[in-house]
């Protein structure tokens, strides 16, 4: 499965996801610093999902705040 979120970094509401009438959106800690986001976002998918953090990867926009995310079931 294949999901498009926008993620906001750095974000003091983090940890949460919510959807909006766009999608998902993704509040994480972490800043966009060395990759910290991304990491945030696989975990916090994983969790949201039900499935293993390594089910979970970025696809498109891994410097962008708007991401193309897959999840292995």
């Amino acid at each position: 499965m294949r999901v498009v979120v926008r993620v906001k970094p750095g974000s003091s509401k983090g940890p949460l996801v919510v959807s909006d009438e766009e999608g998902l959106v993704v509040f994480v800690r972490e800043k966009a610093i060395d990759g910290g986001a991304n990491e945030g976002v696989t975990k916090l998918l994983a969790e949201h999902f039900g499935v293993a953090k390594s089910k979970v990867r970025v696809v498109r926009g891994h410097t962008a705040r708007i991401k193309q995310i897959e999840i292995d079931d």
